[in-house]
């Protein structure tokens, strides 16, 4: 991948060039940017160029063998690390079981955040991890002669997928054999073991600048000028979400939204009930729950903007349009925040496997006090 192919980020671009051309790379470092914004393709931009046989001033030549091989993630001194699961009970998988689809899933989802990796491999609702036998494969590998750069790259992806096992690469971290370049990309700052953090240059990255998104979406998707400014304003410089909306109607999730709405005005809790088991169900996944909550905090914002806005400067569909609509007529601005709230508290608590039953069962209770405008009880 070359640094022309990546969406904006121009200055993160030129930094990287720079540390290399005046000598200034750090062995091990951290791209921390939030999802959507290009921090996995910056990531596979710089190994390119830190191998390129040749080059230029702002890139990699893209030409010589070396850009060949980078570009189709077979470079024998560039080894990739990301969250995998066991293909079978017992299993103790490493990144390089999935190696094929990693490739895959690379060139043509570059974008994508770790859900989409882990649907990709097809882990349903199983968790992803970097595991202590990934750990030791990566001791192994590093610790190797290159073979035909000057350098050994490891590129991970997703290092918040460390458990404690990571501190087994804190020795490497802190005393690599020569040449040898560490290269997480990474998200969440927060979820990333303080050992490593503390052992690495952090480089921070940006969400995507909107003219930048704008520009991607009208030549790579070919979105009329209007359509692609509506789906930068909602996605907040995320690339990766700016596809999904163009992809997905999120009829579904219209759908199950209407629905359990409707549930807890009504007061039908046989209903809701029904509802609850669903939407906690080992089919949905957690994954998918998340991304029905953040369908909801993005209707939520919707609604806000028709309040201001017209409606036709809004890029949801009609169906949608007026369920904004009635939505406003229901909650008032700080009901909206109080919703939005308890939308991301859940989905924090999702991400740290919290019962699905019973979350959604207090996310019920908390909207109907909500949307009575009743203080919410303290237990």
């Amino acid at each position: 991948m070359l640094f022309s192919d990546i969406i904006g980020q121009a200055d993160i671009k030129q930094q990287l060039i720079q540390s290399v051309q005046h000598n200034r790379l750090s062995h091990a470092m951290i791209l921390l940017a939030p999802e959507g914004a290009g921090g996995l393709p910056l990531g596979l931009a710089f190994t390119q160029y830190l191998v390129c046989e040749n080059k230029q001033e702002q890139d990699a030549c893209g030409q010589c063998a070396a850009c060949t091989k980078a570009a189709q993630f077979v470079h024998p001194d560039i080894h990739y690390s990301y969250p995998v699961i066991p293909r079978k009970a017992g299993d103790k998988p490493v990144s390089t079981d999935y190696i094929s689809e990693w490739r895959e899933f690379v060139t043509t989802n570059p974008y994508g955040n770790a859900y989409d990796w882990l649907q990709f491999i097809g882990a349903e609702n199983k968790q992803g991890n970097i595991t202590a036998t990934e750990c030791q494969d990566i001791i192994h590998k590093l610790n190797l002669k290159s073979f035909e750069s000057g350098y050994k790259i490891l590129v991970m992806w997703m290092p918040e997928y460390l458990g404690n096992e990571g501190n087994r690469l804190l020795k490497l971290i802190e005393e690599p054999p020569a040449n040898t370049l560490f290269i997480l990309v990474a998200e969440n700052q927060e979820q990333i073991l303080a050992t490593i953090l503390s052992r690495t240059h952090l480089i921070r990255i940006n969400a995507l600048a909107k003219q930048d998104l704008v520009k991607a979406l009208e030549e790579k998707s070919k979105v009329p000028a209007a359509k692609a400014q509506q789906i930068a304003t909602i996605t907040a410089g995320n690339y990766r979400e700016a596809l999904y909306l163009l992809q997905h109607s999120d009829d579904d999730y219209h759908e199950l939204l209407r629905n359990w709405l409707n549930h807890l005005f009504t007061g039908n809790r046989v209903a809701l009930q029904e509802w609850i088991e669903g939407i906690s169900s080992a089919k949905t996944g957690r994954e998918n729950q998340k991304q029905f909550l953040r369908y909801f905090i993005n209707l939520l914002e919707h609604t806000i903007r028709l309040q201001y806005i017209d409606r036709s400067l809004l890029a949801f569909s009609e169906e949608e349009m007026d369920f904004a609509a009635k939505l406003a007529k229901l909650a008032n601005l700080e009901q909206m925040q109080q919703i939005a709230d308890a939308l991301n508290n859940a989905s924090y608590y999702i991400e740290r496997n919290a019962n699905g039953k019973m979350l959604f069962h207090a996310l019920s209770l908390k909207l109907q006090y909500i949307f009575k405008k009743k203080p919410l009880p303290v237990l």
